[in-house]
This record gives structure tokens, sequence and C-alpha cells, in this order.
């Protein structure tokens, strides 16, 4: 008697302890609060767009502190692969910068934030590619916690608001407590992130 077999399910790999797991998760949020802010009108567009813009600042710093340092040792191809990523978070940084200054309910707003989100999405499914699964293939799950613990502490930390032309990790460490600072006190001041004035 033939009894079936079952492929063995190997759970999927925890956000607070992978760091590949912890950016791919980012990536989801990212891409769904794109989809809250196309959906809301007014004040509720307005939250998301702040929170959207909180979050691609914070995570594209970590990511320039923390894994695009570590790609370009590592990485086959890695200084390549890193500056090409590296150059779309300027464009996407500069867009975003821009966009900050469209009030949410203008006609200009969606179809900015599309291109934006074309922009993003287009970025964020290369370093999937080209550096989260080259850092997935090390297999060394002690890397990949500490990346995701360093991930944590760079985000804590980091600014809130888009800087363009700050993308290296050196320039990130440089300037990004200052910027981060600055980006906080005018978030307290204004009600938060994506709030004009």
């Amino acid at each position: 008697m033939n009894h079936p077999t079952t492929a063995s399910h190997v759970p999927d790999p925890d956000p607070e302890h992978d760091v590949v797991a912890l950016l791919t998760a980012q990536h989801g949020e990212i891409r769904n609060l794109f989809d809250e802010v196309e959906r809301s009108t007014g004040d509720a567009r307005r939250d998301a767009f702040g929170r959207l813009v909180r979050m691609l600042a914070v995570h594209e710093t970590a990511e320039e502190e923390v894994v695009h340092p570590f790609a370009r040792k590592k990485a086959e191809g890695g200084e390549g692969v890193v500056a090409e990523r590296l150059e779309e978070e300027r464009q996407a940084k500069e867009a975003l910068s821009a966009l900050e200054k469209v009030d949410p309910e203008d006609a200009d707003f969606l179809p900015a934030l599309r291109d934006l989100r074309t922009a993003v999405m287009q970025h964020a499914r290369a370093e999937e590619r080209y550096e989260f699964a080259q850092l997935r293939r090390l297999n060394d799950p002690g890397t990949l916690a500490t990346m995701a613990k360093s991930v944590r502490a760079a985000e804590a930390t980091a600014p809130t608001h888009p800087h363009p032309g700050v993308e290296s990790g050196a320039k990130n460490l440089l300037l990004g407590p200052f910027a981060a600072i600055a980006d906080r006190m005018r978030d307290a001041l204004h009600g938060g992130p994506g709030k004009r004035g």
C-alpha cells in the first residue's frame, strides 16, 4: 500500500531573527501603505502618507547602514549591485521629498505617488533578487540575526524624512543623527511625518 508523501514544511524565517525576512516583510508593509494612501482621502490620506514617508525613510537608512555595506563585501558583484540600489534610493528620495511638498488632495499628488510607487517596488524587487537572495544563500543564521538587530537599531535612530544625497552608510552615520533630530523636532511641531509646515 502506497501512502502519499507530504513535503515537510519548513517554517518561514522569523523577521525578528532574520534580516531578509524582516526587510521583505517591510517591503510588504510599504506596498500596503501605498495602497492605503491611494484609497483614502483628506486627513486619512495625510496620515497614511505620513506613515509611508516615515517607513520609507527609516527603512532605506537601515538598508544603507547595514545591508548595503555587507552586500558590497560579500555578494557576488557586490560593488555594482549596491551602486545600482543606491542610485535608485537617491532617485526615490528626491521624488518623495518633492511629493512631501504637494498637498495630498492636489490633483498632481496621486499621479506622482503612483510613479513613486512603481520606482520603489522595482527597487524592492531588485534588492530581493540581487542582494537578499545572496544573503540567504550564505546560510548563516547568526549573521542574519545580528543584521536584523542592527537594522532595528538603525531604524530607531533614523531620520523620518528623505534626505537625498545621503545614501551611503558612512554619510548616514555622519549626518543621520543630526537629520534624525531635526526630522523628529519637525514631526513634533507639525503633528508627525508627512504633515506640511
